[in-house]
């Protein structure tokens, strides 16, 4: 790679980011095992890193995090504090660069090639950057800095938390080879055990393997593990990407077995959506109801509209109907969500959707 073509990329993740803005804000939380979620029913949404100890993880049922820590502290979610700290960090960010891609509310990449504050080193930069969140905010965030998005992904994560690694050209490709494939930022754990049956356990192995035999097994998918197996990834940092979709769903304390109860279900979760599209005037014209069973099965039902959804009233009309096709039911219903996509203006089917920035 030519030395002009070279990019300083860093990806800040914040540490454990919802649980430590709870330690933060309660004292008492501080040096407790965290897990910042619902206790007798859903998933955790994030463990503090005391709880992580114990091998609670985010996605992990409730109840089994609490067999694996008797002492867990469970808190209910605040995500309005956690949006408020994610717009401290953005503005913290874009004093440096105006190219911010956020991912979620705790972490972003930001491409400081060349920077506001003309800082030569990448990495000084991600050092500042982390110094001024802990003073505006006191949290924590780990930061990678490398040459492409792939392996400043890779790279925050290795010193977690509070750490920093850099990872420069000459030393990008050994660092990828070195490594399980399971930790590659898009290979996910299906496509994690379709290598490893494969005999693809590292980036070293994925390396031995042509584009044929990867796009052979892979797909598509096939080209960007064949480049990023050699330390490749030429996607550029995209500030301000439009939003997708907006959805909602609730885990009910106790599972619903009646009609009404999945109709009045359903429009509990409607308000949130509909929020959302006010604030915005956005609005998606793809509706999907989402329903999780007792026993964990997850089905959808969805329609597309020749428009996006106007009004609160036409989404909880074509809820309804989509979640009245489930009926009647063969087993009672433990979550159900409602979500927008192909989004758009409302009141306007063909105008293009306008960007939106995720605070960070």
């Amino acid at each position: 790679m030519a030395e002009t073509e070279i990019r300083k990329i860093i990806h800040v993740d914040m540490d454990a980011f919802y649980a430590s803005v709870e330690q933060r804000d309660d004292p008492s939380l501080r040096g407790q095992p965290v897990a910042v979620g619902g206790r007798q029913r859903g998933v955790v949404l994030t463990a503090s890193y005391e709880a992580r100890k114990f091998g609670v993880r985010s996605a992990m049922p409730s109840a089994t995090a609490k067999r694996l820590c008797a002492e867990l502290v469970f808190v209910k979610p605040r995500f309005d504090a956690y949006k408020e700290a994610s717009r401290q960090i953005r503005e913290i960010f874009l004093e440096y660069t105006p190219l911010v891609e956020p991912l979620s509310l705790d972490e972003a990449y930001l491409d400081v090639t060349t920077n506001l504050k003309n800082i030569p080193l990448a990495s000084d930069i991600a050092r500042e950057i982390r110094a001024r969140i802990f003073e505006v905010t006191g949290l924590t965030a780990s930061a990678g800095v490398s040459y492409n998005k792939f392996l400043a992904k890779l790279a925050s994560d290795y010193r977690k938390p509070n750490g920093q690694t850099v990872i420069p050209p000459e030393k990008g490709p050994a660092f990828v080879e070195s490594l399980a494939v399971a930790k590659f930022h898009g290979v996910g754990p299906k496509t994690a055990e379709k290598m490893n049956r494969l005999g693809i356990h590292t980036g070293a192995d994925l390396k031995a393997q042509s584009l044929e035999f990867l796009e052979q097994y892979f797909g598509r998918s096939g080209t960007y593990y064949h480049a990023i197996a050699r330390g490749h990834d030429e996607r550029r940092v995209v500030p301000d990407r439009p939003r997708k979709s907006i959805g909602s769903e609730t885990t009910f304390m106790e599972d619903l077995g009646r009609p009404q109860e999945i109709v009045d279900g359903v429009l509990s979760v409607l308000d949130d959506v509909w929020s959302y599209c006010e604030r915005t005037g956005m609005a998606g014209r793809t509706v999907t109801v989402k329903v999780k069973y007792a026993d964990f099965q997850i089905i959808t039902r969805s329609r597309t509209l020749d428009h996006p959804v106007n009004s609160r009233a036409e989404l909880e009309q074509t809820s309804v109907e989509l979640v009245r096709q489930i009926f009647p039911l063969e087993k009672r219903v433990r979550l159900l969500g409602v979500s927008l996509s192909n989004m758009g203006l409302r009141g306007d089917a063909s105008a293009p959707a306008p960007q939106l920035t995720l605070a960070l």
